[in-house]
């Protein structure tokens, strides 16, 4: 049986590193990119006894993309790969302030990290991405639901959801599914760590939350690996929420 190999951005923390963790103990090979040392990162997942690789890359440096796929495809090349079985655009930042006071400089830093540089990277390593592959986007249950202060984040996320339909679309005849995944207020330091360091905002979620609680990196990671493990690749086109059942 093949071994699958994935590409992760932004895997070295958070939700990317998460998934990459649920991916390594699936049996994956991982690839990560950062644009900050990720040695840690690799060893951690190296104990899963798969092959991990971090590649630099800063997802906003969108010239460099023709570039990093071929060094994308030498390092599948050293792995023993000849294309990828799936592309997580997952790297991102949150940025919090409502409409009225979001300068056009916060705009443009957010459309050129959520949107166009997934977009971009996308088309780039399209040739390297092996027909009845996987490409997964991170979304964000805020572009299901409204709370004031992330409107230009989740407008962004909105744009993404419309991107990966199609994606699913124009790939659907190579048999490579597109599909986002939108998490919902997780305990990390996306955003300045507010869901997991201000108890207030965490006791808020958790009253909002059908599960009772706010959501955990390794909920959002064992979500992305269920899909990309599956051993169907039916599913495309989809907005798969993994929220715990926030605000239903």
């Amino acid at each position: 049986m093949t071994t699958p190999v994935f590409l992760i951005t932004g895997g070295n923390r958070g939700l990317g590193r998460a998934m990459a963790t649920h991916l390594a103990r699936g049996g994956a090979d991982v690839i990560v990119t950062t644009r900050s040392d990720a040695s840690d990162v690799v060893a951690a997942l190296s104990t899963h006894g798969t092959r991990i690789r971090a590649l630099t890359l800063d997802t906003t440096e969108h010239a460099a993309f023709p570039a990093f796929a071929e060094t994308l495809a030498a390092t599948l090349a050293e792995m023993g790969h000849d294309a990828l079985t799936g592309l997580v655009n997952n790297a991102g930042i949150g940025l919090y302030g409502p409409l009225a006071e979001t300068e056009a400089e916060t705009y443009d830093r957010l459309y050129a990290l959520h949107v166009k540089g997934p977009a971009l990277l996308t088309a780039a390593l399209l040739p390297q991405l092996a027909d009845g592959g996987r490409l997964l986007f991170l979304s964000s249950g805020l572009a299901r639901f409204s709370l004031p202060g992330y409107g230009a984040y989740a407008a962004m996320k909105g744009a993404v959801e419309v991107l990966s339909r199609y994606w699913a679309k124009e790939l659907g005849p190579r048999g490579i599914s597109s599909n986002v995944l939108a998490p919902g207020a997780i305990e990390t330091d996306f955003g300045g760590g507010r869901t997991r360091d201000d108890a207030g905002v965490n006791a808020m979620v958790a009253s909002l939350t059908a599960m009772g609680r706010a959501g955990l990196p390794d909920d959002v990671g064992a979500a992305a690996a269920s899909l990309l493990l599956s051993d169907g690749n039916w599913v495309t086109g989809q907005r798969i929420e993994a929220s715990g059942g926030m605000f239903l």
